[in-house]
């Protein structure tokens, strides 16, 4: 709980490079002046002078602007000597890849707020920053690495986590949403959604179910924790009953065993609002070692099941990006990651939201023409993972609802593809 002081007191502040200055990236640069011993050195963009105004509208003067360089290339910020965090926000899993081993090579720390490339390669990705002797790291703010504290915290205290996760709206019907419907699930107009600069393909990957099966896979492959067998089940739960809820079936609960990732939803499946809903928050449920432990949950007025055993914590909210400087701080002062991809439990299926043709081009989450399921590896098998999915060709027919295979598809090669090869391969 000392970041704060030991960035104050470094001889020099860490120097960071941001690439990609969207609105996780914007909400990092917010906070940015106002952190004692951390200053972004520079920034890269497809377009520079769009985060040039980007750092102006999150209120950035002019001195510090100047201060800052603006490049178009993520890899040639990686080998700036002024950058000794780089900060991955592309949400592009084929260029955080490259641009994560490209800092690598440049004996860079890398956090990593592109969780679709986290949830694909993640474990490798860490592999490769030990080897390079840097640090990896999720990013703070987002909810796989709040999840993975409130794990880590868990089981530091002695309790067995029986299932994390977080929040979502959430109806079956929803895989099926596209860019062209999605804004009134969101009670917006089209025209208001474009006017305050919002994207309907990444917006519609919340809303379909993809980004909760992302970020579910990379807490699981983080933590250690199953992906249920048959994907998400996104059960209708408040966080007055997360204990009773989200423990194993054979005790009256929905999860098929101890120790699962789930993600539940702020609606009941009839439309009606969850009371007392997570939707915007993290949870994490505890199993009681003892009897004795049993008894302090509701001495101390722990919300528990009906046999005391199972208890559960939760945080209402995270505020993304605005937390993002923890990571960083982490990374560089103390050399360690604020979770980190370990191993293989689980990706993210692509399944076909209409009949596929050959020929047809997949355009990728929250798109027209696939979603993503979480599944286990061994489940998924050969399927195409989400974060493949953009720009690449059918080469053979796939129903509406079939998970599409890797051999399904034109893949190509570069550095994303040949990287999920080494996952299935076992590297």
């Amino acid at each position: 709980m000392n970041l704060a002081r030991l960035a104050a007191e470094r001889a020099t502040p860490v120097r960071v490079g941001l690439i990609g200055a969207g609105k996780f990236g914007s909400m990092f640069l917010s906070q940015v002046p106002t952190i004692a011993g951390l200053e972004v050195t520079a920034i890269a963009d497809l377009d520079p002078e769009k985060a040039m105004n980007a750092c102006r509208a999150v209120g950035w003067d002019e001195e510090r602007i100047a201060a800052t360089a603006f490049v178009e290339d993520g890899a040639a910020l990686t080998a700036r000597d002024d950058v000794e965090v780089v900060i991955e926000a592309t949400g592009n899993p084929r260029a955080g890849i490259s641009n994560a081993l490209a800092a690598f090579e440049a004996g860079k720390h890398v956090v990593m707020v592109n969780v679709e490339a986290d949830a694909m390669v993640g474990p490798v990705l860490a592999q490769r920053a030990r080897a390079a002797g840097v640090v990896y790291s999720m990013a703070y703010g987002d909810q796989p690495a709040l999840v993975a504290e409130m794990v880590d915290w868990a089981r530091a205290t002695g309790f067995t986590v029986t299932a994390a996760g977080k929040g979502t709206k959430y109806l079956p019907a929803y895989h099926q949403v596209t860019p062209d419907d999605v804004w009134a699930h969101y009670g917006l107009t089209p025209e208001e959604a474009a006017k305050a600069g919002m994207n309907p393909q990444m917006f519609n990957s919340f809303l379909d179910g993809t980004k909760s099966a992302i970020e579910m896979v990379a807490i699981a492959n983080a933590c250690g924790l199953d992906v249920p067998s048959g994907g998400l089940g996104f059960p209708a739960c408040g966080v007055d009953d997360l204990s009773h809820v989200l423990r194993p079936r054979d005790l009256g609960g929905v999860l098929e065993g101890r120790g699962m990732v789930e993600t539940i939803s702020s609606l009941e499946r009839d439309g009606r609002p969850v009371f007392r809903d997570l939707r915007w928050g993290v949870y994490v449920v505890i199993e009681a070692p003892n009897d004795y432990a049993a008894a302090c949950f509701a001495q101390y007025g722990l919300p528990t099941d009906a046999t005391g055993r199972f208890a559960s914590m939760y945080k209402p909210f995270h505020l993304i990006g605005l937390e993002l400087s923890v990571s960083v701080l982490s990374a560089a002062l103390r050399g360690e990651p604020t979770g980190q991809a370990r191993e293989m439990r689980g990706t993210v299926a692509s399944v076909a939201k209409k009949n596929l043709k050959a020929g047809e081009m997949l355009d990728g989450e929250g798109g027209y023409t696939v979603w993503g399921k979480a599944l286990p590896v061994a489940v998924a098998g050969n399927a195409l993972p989400i974060g493949l999915a953009h720009g690449v060709r059918m080469v053979r027919d796939v129903a509406k609802g079939s998970v599409v295979a890797l051999a399904d598809v034109d893949l190509g090669e570069d550095a994303a593809s040949e990287m999920y090869k080494e996952v299935l391969a076992g590297g």
